[in-house]
């Protein structure tokens, strides 16, 4: 039988995930996955064909991580299109590196606000958007262009800048931008 891995591809993919929250994505390197994992590079190159390989595996990684900082909890939430936004907000000031690899990496290299609106994930968003402001469907693709870039731009000011995170001034804006969608009498 062969001696056991010391260094797992588990192990590789969680110093990846570190790597990539405290430096960026442009840290995953082979020599600082072995300078953190106190190993040479051959192991982890053992275990993945590619340096890419273990970015991708880690993108992955990162979305589902974000995806569950979003959604954990929304169905308690009172208004779940507000607490939806503000953690997306949140997301970009607490977690930086991250928001940045997930969101300024060129991963939506030619695709459009219209191919995210098409995309299977966006059916939730825009079904939330109905239920949370009373809007049809119509509505709701008409709304999600603007809601999207206000929350990713106000997030993206704060992942790329050393800005103060209110929740009260980023809950106001989402607000005001949620009354000025809604045709008169909803």
């Amino acid at each position: 039988m062969p001696p056991q891995a010391k260094v797992t591809r588990q192990m590789i993919l969680d110093a990846a995930f570190a790597l990539a929250r405290e430096e960026g994505h442009e840290g995953i390197t082979a020599r600082r996955l072995a300078a953190k994992l106190n190993c040479s590079t051959q192991p982890i190159l053992y275990q993945f064909d590619s340096v890419e390989q273990i970015v991708e595996e880690t993108y992955r990684r990162a979305d589902q991580f974000h995806t569950a900082r979003l959604l954990e909890g929304l169905d308690k939430e009172t208004q779940p299109l507000l607490a939806l936004g503000l953690r997306y907000i949140r997301f970009g000031a607490e977690e930086k590196m991250l928001f940045r690899f997930l969101f300024q990496s060129d991963r939506f290299s030619g695709r459009s606000l219209e191919d995210m609106l098409r995309d299977e994930d966006a059916a939730p968003l825009l079904g939330l958007i109905r239920q949370s402001e009373g809007a049809s469907p119509e509505e709701a693709l008409r709304m999600f262009p603007a809601l999207f870039s206000a929350v990713h731009g106000y997030a993206s000011l704060l992942a790329n800048n050393a800005m103060a995170w209110s929740e009260q001034a980023a809950a106001d804006m989402l607000l005001t931008l949620f009354g000025m969608m809604m045709p008169e009498g909803k």
